[in-house]
């Protein structure tokens, strides 16, 4: 789509709005919504006040994770019978711990243009004002509410050697702050980043003990980004490398593989990792190399 001119038909606009701050929406992103046939939406009351705010007056249907599987099928007929169609969250980007994953693999896979419109996004807002090391980082979501999923999401943080970006609710946030210094995480940097580009912004930097002992006094309110920066070798606990020894030598590894597995995938030492491989917490079956 040219400046200035209507959009393209057949094409697939993901397109990002505000957070909080109105004046974060783009002139592009205007453009688009006012010249695309649709706008899909997760709640269109919501979405309405937006489009109303720049006197948008494109049609909205509801497009959210409980319908998309029904929806879906027909947004495609229309994009192939030459409409465009623009597709928003409630805020924030699109696909990014939002529905809309399911659309755009079907207009991919019908051959149907799929255009990002980009703009604000608390995931990058919450990272760049952090003051962590942004060169290497992974985004978890939402981390899963209990279970195995979300022991195994914790620990994959707990070790990880960059920064690590989660979105997390203000009830759970000092839950999660204690499940990781339990990880032997106790002083590992952090920032907790709430309401982003709203009137009561903060961005909040400490160890994860300090944060965790604020936020258990102070619960927040708000939407939350939580950021941990990277791991070193010193805070990742011996319990933690025991437990990975232990999984590696279950399944039938070596002593000395198990602990050189462990050694890369944790950035411990090769010999911390075999002693914990030759201790009679694991059942090894080999003489000692």
């Amino acid at each position: 789509m040219t400046t200035g001119g209507p959009a393209a038909p057949g094409t697939l606009y993901v397109v990002s709005t505000p957070i909080g701050n109105m004046g974060d929406f783009s002139f592009r992103a205007v453009e688009v919504l006012r010249g695309v046939d649709l706008v899909l939406a997760e709640d269109t009351r919501h979405s309405r006040h937006l489009l109303d705010h720049y006197h948008i007056a494109t049609p909205l249907a509801s497009h959210h994770e409980h319908n998309e599987a029904k929806t879906t099928p027909a947004i495609i007929g229309r994009l192939r019978g030459g409409e465009s169609v623009a597709l928003v969250s409630d805020a924030g980007t699109p696909l990014l711990s939002d529905p809309g994953a399911r659309l755009v693999r079907a207009a991919i896979d019908a051959g149907i243009d799929v255009v990002p419109v980009p703009g604000a996004s608390a995931l990058l807002a919450g990272l760049v004002a952090s003051g962590l090391e942004l060169g290497h980082f992974t985004f978890f979501g939402f981390l899963p509410r209990g279970g195995a999923d979300r022991r195994a999401a914790l620990d994959e943080i707990a070790t990880s050697t960059h920064t690590v970006v989660v979105y997390e609710s203000p009830n759970r946030l000092a839950g999660t702050l204690g499940e990781l210094e339990q990880r032997g995480q106790h002083g590992r940097s952090a920032a907790v980043a709430r309401e982003m580009t709203k009137q009561f912004e903060e961005v909040r930097r400490g160890t994860l003990s300090e944060l965790r002992a604020y936020y258990q006094g102070n619960p927040p309110r708000g939407e939350v980004v939580l950021v941990v920066g990277p791991a070193s070798p010193a805070t990742v606990s011996d319990d933690l490398v025991r437990e990975r020894v232990r999984e590696l030598r279950a399944s039938g590894a070596s002593a000395r593989d198990a602990a050189a597995l462990v050694a890369g995938e944790l950035g411990v030492s090769k010999r911390l990792a075999y002693r914990f491989a030759q201790t009679p917490d694991v059942d090894d079956r080999e003489e000692s190399e």
